[in-house]
C-alpha cells in the first residue's frame, strides 16, 4: 500500500491546472480549424470512403493527412504530457452526411492511437444521446439518458467526442484537473485523501467480462511509476454496493468520496464549455475527469442532441497499475482499454 509520506506534497506541471485559469485562458485547450486542415481533413475522407471499407477499420495509414498530421502529433503530446484537453472547432458537420462524419473523427482517431470498444456489444463509434433509459437503474450506463452525469473517468486512455447536435438547453462538458484535487486534499484532509488509495468496489453495470465479478476494486487514485492515475465514477461506486461481496464502504471513505466530489464541483477548480455542433474535445482520462450537465431536448428526432465518441489507446502514455487489468484486460501501451465480454465483436455502427 502507497503512504501519502512517499509521495509529493504537491503536484506541479501543466495537468494541474486550475479551472478559472482555464477558462481564463481558452487558447490553452481550443484550436480553431482553419479552411486547409478542413480540406487536409476531407481529402483524407474522400481517400479511405473510396476504398469502400467499414469505418470501424480505418487505419492512419488508410487515411492520409497532409500538414494537418503534425498537428495531431502535437495533440497526442498535450494529451499524454501537457493540460491533457483540447477542442477542435469548426468541422462543417452541418454540410455531410454521418458517415463522412464518422470517417473524419475516426481517422483523426487512428492518428492519435488506436479505438477500443465502448460496451459489450463492442461499439468502436458510440453514440451518446438520450435513449429514454432510466438513470436510476443500475444496469444503465448514465450517458444514455439527460441526467446529470457526475465528475467521472472512461475505460479507456482518451475520450474524444464529436458535436453533431447540440441540446436546446444544458448539456455542458465540464472538466477538473484529478492533480488539483490531491493538491487541494493533502493540503487541508491528507487523512481522508489516504481512503482514496484502497481499493474501493465500482460496478459494472451489466457489462461483466468472462469469469470476472459484476464489479471492479480498483483505487479511485493510485500512484505507480511516478504518476498520479485516477479511476472514478461515483454513481458506480454507489451502486456497487448492491451486490454482496463488493467492499463495503466505511464512513471514512464515504467522507472522502464526498470530499472529492465536493472539490470537482468547485467552480474554482473546474471549468466548463458548451461543445458547438462541429466541435471535437479530446481528454486524457488519466490525469482528468469530465463530467456533463443535465440538458433539455428539442422535440424533433432529427435537432436531438447527439455526440459521436471514440475510446482511444495511446502509444508513449504511461505505465498503469496492475489492479487496473481489472478493467483493461491487457495494460499494453498503445492497446488498453475498452469493456470486452464474450459476446464483443468490434464495430462501427453509424447509427
Amino acid at each position: 500500500m502507497i503512504r501519502l509520506e512517499d509521495m509529493p506534497e504537491r503536484l506541479e506541471g501543466p495537468a494541474a491546472w486550475l479551472g478559472a485559469e482555464m477558462a481564463a485562458a481558452p487558447e490553452r485547450w481550443l484550436v480553431e480549424l482553419s479552411p486547409e486542415d478542413i480540406a487536409d481533413l476531407e481529402q483524407a475522407a474522400a481517400h479511405f470512403l473510396a476504398l469502400g471499407r467499414d469505418v470501424g477499420e480505418i487505419t492512419a495509414a488508410a487515411f492520409p493527412l497532409g500538414p494537418f498530421a503534425a498537428h495531431l502529433a502535437a495533440l497526442k503530446e498535450k494529451l499524454l504530457h501537457g493540460v491533457g484537453v483540447e477542442v477542435l472547432r469548426g468541422l462543417p458537420v452541418a454540410r455531410y452526411d454521418q458517415r463522412m462524419a464518422a470517417t473524419i473523427f475516426c481517422g483523426i482517431g487512428a492518428h492519435l492511437g488506436s479505438a477500443r470498444s465502448q460496451n459489450a456489444a463492442g461499439h468502436i463509434l458510440g453514440h451518446v444521446r438520450n435513449t429514454g433509459a432510466d438513470a436510476n437503474d443500475p444496469n444503465v450506463r448514465i450517458y444514455q439518458t439527460a441526467a446529470r452525469q457526475s465528475f467521472h473517468t472512461d475505460s479507456a486512455d482518451c475520450v474524444g467526442l464529436l458535436c453533431l447536435n447540440a441540446a436546446k438547453e444544458g448539456g455542458l462538458s465540464l472538466l477538473v484537473s484529478a492533480e488539483s484535487i490531491y493538491n487541494r486534499m493533502r493540503a487541508e484532509r491528507p487523512d481522508l485523501l489516504r481512503h482514496l488509495f484502497e481499493p474501493i468496489a465500482t460496478d459494472r453495470r451489466g457489462e461483466v467480462p468472462e469469469g470476472a465479478k459484476p464489479y471492479m476494486e480498483i483505487p479511485p487514485l493510485s500512484w505507480h511509476a511516478g504518476k498520479l492515475t485516477v479511476f472514478y465514477q461515483r454513481q458506480y461506486i454507489d451502486s456497487a454496493q448492491r451486490f454482496e461481496g463488493a467492499l463495503r464502504l466505511t464512513p471514512d471513505h464515504v467522507a472522502a468520496l464526498d470530499m472529492f466530489d465536493a472539490l470537482a464541483n468547485d467552480p474554482k477548480l473546474n471549468f466548463g464549455m458548451q461543445l458547438e455542433p462541429g466541435d471535437m474535445q479530446f481528454v486524457y482520462n488519466h490525469s482528468q475527469l469530465h463530467d456533463r450537465t443535465g440538458f433539455t431536448d428539442w422535440p424533433e428526432p432529427e435537432r436531438r442532441r447527439h455526440l459521436f465518441r471514440l475510446w482511444l489507446s495511446l502509444p508513449g502514455d504511461r505505465l498503469l497499475p496492475p489492479v487496473f487489468a481489472e478493467r483493461y484486460g491487457s495494460l499494453e501501451i498503445g492497446a488498453r482499454g475498452g469493456i470486452i465480454t464474450a459476446e464483443t465483436r468490434l464495430q462501427a455502427p453509424l447509427d
